[in-house]
């Protein structure tokens, strides 16, 4: 599973395709230049139960501290993961 991304500046999304169909899609938006919002993840049942969520929230995570900015999780599945992992709390607001 390869995690890809797309990013114009205002909003931008973390995704795994298969066959050009997007099969798993994390979207964020940007709050100014030092945070992004997560704001929905969507997994198919093709992919459901493979962890497709989790590498999705993984790359958000390496894509901020990359880039030294912060993540709010709106999204209800990332605000989850970030309740039960401390080992990525550091990329939060």
């Amino acid at each position: 599973m390869i995690v890809q991304q797309d990013d114009n500046g205002k909003k931008g999304a973390f995704f795994i395709e298969r066959k050009h169909k997007r099969l798993a899609e994390m979207t964020y938006s940007w709050a100014g230049t030092d945070k992004f919002i997560i704001d929905h993840t969507d997994v198919s049942d093709a992919l459901r139960g493979q962890g497709a969520g989790r590498r999705l929230l993984d790359a958000a995570v390496q894509f901020a501290r990359r880039r030294q900015v912060k993540i709010i999780p709106l999204c209800p599945f990332a605000k989850s993961v970030f309740a039960k992992d401390a080992s990525i709390r550091d990329v939060l607001v």
